[in-house]
């Protein structure tokens, strides 16, 4: 162990670290294949079981497929295998190959685009949440110290053009082999690739790669132009009360899954206060846009449906908000969360995420969501216009739920106290979590409280719809958090709940039939819905409207 130990810490004993020289291509090779055997655990187990679980007359098979990705590695490899080049390109790898097969292993996510921009878009706050020590030690152990290695090993070069030869013929002659092996088995192969393309996310570190092309090009694939939407936005003709503004609340929640709100038949008492509220409409089959909320976040506030969005498109468009502000709305976006992903641009904005010392809603980290309503009455009092506001919250924000709720709110338990998933049961995990909703359930409650009480106080009608941006995984098929892939997401982190609460007057007001609307709260909707729903709501009259994604527009009288 001394030799091992001087060899690495040259300075502390004074010898020198002696590694055996070694060519280009061999060290292309074993790059290749340790990147293929130690940070693909989640992509083998899911090869493995999409050709029918272990079986011993499935070797062949496995170990065929094995030194095809070894050999396509190595081919990508050979191009880049010349002297200042090949070093910091197999660093680069090994670190983002460790950090990435230790999310995908511990949480069970996967890489694409999304996942990129949303890793990007995350506040210091959110990213604090996910470092752990075996998060270190897994960088440590696959990311420096391969990288270590590569650093210090000494590399044989040849000249410049008999290593253009060499690694030409490396290329394809690995090219070759990976195609003749893929081959062999294309008969397995194939329908097995077709019917799970979501391997392509668990592949490290070419998810990585790729994932983060995608997200580049889409970012600077052409300067921003926006373009407007629904300046020919009006208020129809039941805006006939002069007297009385409106103030319409909406709340978006975070990670807030359908399923663990009792009020969609949950076992636990998530909603205590929820499910007292009179006249709360709950709807119960709500799909969400994408599994992140740097996806959902501007297409639920945007035009488009799921299947014609891209944050290119957004981007490149005003939305919801805008059309809004061209009616004469006033609108106030109140956040407590990493942004708003654009959404918000062109209103007004308050950040109420970061801590202000003797803050009641606050610790020396974070604000709860509590903090959002903050003023709020005085804001509501004082307003000269009608008032759309939109609160962002914090919601359950994972993995280290437990941060989201204050301490008197921690009804279920034992609950898990790391943001390490892998050191804590599924159920203290689940118990955490269910406690964010049961800290969500008060607060919408508490703001239904406001908008009831500002309705008679204030002389406004008020409304509040509240949506989740997307859903969260909690151990189910070994997956946690959120920000699949779509086509591969499971329906915890896609079916989102909504809620809608009108007092009186505002429904009076706006001929909403709540009767109708309660009795189509079963029915299948998503985000969709959302941009014409609040149009609709609000009797907004726009080109831009579609009646038959507007929710409202069967339960409301002819305009």
């Amino acid at each position: 162990m001394i030799p091992i130990i001087q060899n690495f810490f040259p300075k502390a004993t004074g010898a020198q670290l002696r590694l055996p020289s070694i060519r280009p291509w061999q060290l292309a090779l074993i790059s290749a294949t340790l990147l293929v055997l130690l940070y693909n655990q989640s992509f083998w187990r899911l090869f493995i079981a999409a050709t029918g679980g272990v079986q011993l007359a499935h070797v062949p098979l496995y170990l065929g497929s094995f030194l095809a990705l070894v050999f396509i590695f190595n081919a990508f490899l050979c191009i880049v295998s010349f002297r200042f080049v090949l070093k910091p390109v197999l660093i680069v790898l090994f670190m983002l190959a460790a950090s990435a097969s230790y999310f995908i292993d511990r949480y069970g996510i996967a890489i694409d685009a999304s996942m990129v921009q949303n890793v990007f878009e995350t506040d210091v706050s959110e990213a604090k949440d996910l470092l752990s020590l075996n998060l270190f030690l897994t960088i440590g152990l696959l990311g420096v110290f391969p990288s270590v290695l590569v650093y210090r090993i000494k590399v044989e070069y040849p000249s410049i053009v008999r290593a253009v030869l060499t690694n030409t013929g490396f290329l394809l002659m690995s090219a070759f082999v990976a195609t003749a092996l893929l081959m062999s088995f294309f008969k397995t192969l194939a329908p097995t690739v077709r019917e799970n393309r979501q391997m392509r996310f668990l592949l490290t570190p070419t998810n990585v790669i790729q994932a983060s092309k995608t997200f580049v090009r889409r970012k600077f694939e052409k300067p921003l132009t926006v373009t407007p939407l629904g300046t020919d936005a009006s208020k129809g003709n039941l805006w006939n009360d002069k007297k009385r503004r409106t103030v319409t609340i909406i709340v978006v929640g975070e990670t807030a899954r359908a399923m663990n709100f009792s009020l969609n038949g949950y076992e636990r008492d998530t909603n205590p206060m929820l499910s007292k509220q009179e006249g709360l409409i709950n709807f119960t089959q709500v799909q969400s846009c994408g599994t992140a909320t740097a996806i959902s976040l501007p297409c639920v506030f945007s035009g488009f449906t799921r299947e014609d969005y891209s944050e290119g498109k957004a981007r490149s468009q005003e939305g919801l908000l805008d059309v809004i502000s061209y009616a004469g709305i006033d609108v106030l976006w109140r956040n407590n969360n990493s942004g708003c992903k654009g959404v918000c641009d062109r209103v007004y904005y308050e950040d109420l995420s970061r801590p202000k010392p003797g803050d009641p809603f606050c610790n020396t980290e974070e604000c709860f969501d509590e903090r959002l309503l903050q003023g709020l009455p005085g804001v509501i009092r004082n307003a000269k216009r009608d008032l759309v506001i939109v609160l962002h919250q914090k919601g359950s924000h994972g993995p280290a739920y437990r941060n989201r709720y204050p301490a008197e709110f921690q009804r279920f338990g034992p609950v898990c106290t790391t943001n390490e998933v892998g050191k804590c049961s599924r159920e203290s995990i689940v118990a955490a979590y269910d406690n964010t909703i049961a800290y969500t359930d008060y607060f919408l409650s508490k703001t239904i409280d406001l908008l009831r009480k500002a309705g008679t106080e204030d002389n406004v009608d008020t409304a509040m719809l509240y949506f989740s941006d997307h859903g969260e995984s909690l151990g189910e098929k070994n997956m946690y958090l959120h920000g699949a892939p779509y086509i591969m997401s499971p329906e915890e982190q896609r079916h989102v709940p909504m809620m809608l609460w009108l007092d009186d007057r505002y429904s009076d007001r706006f001929a909403i039939k709540r009767e109708c609307l309660a009795s189509r709260r079963t029915l299948n909707y998503s985000h969709d819905n959302v941009f014409h729903s609040v149009l609709g709501m609000m009797n907004i009259k726009t080109k831009v409207y579609k009646p038959e994604l507007d929710l409202f527009n069967a339960c409301t009288a002819p305009k």
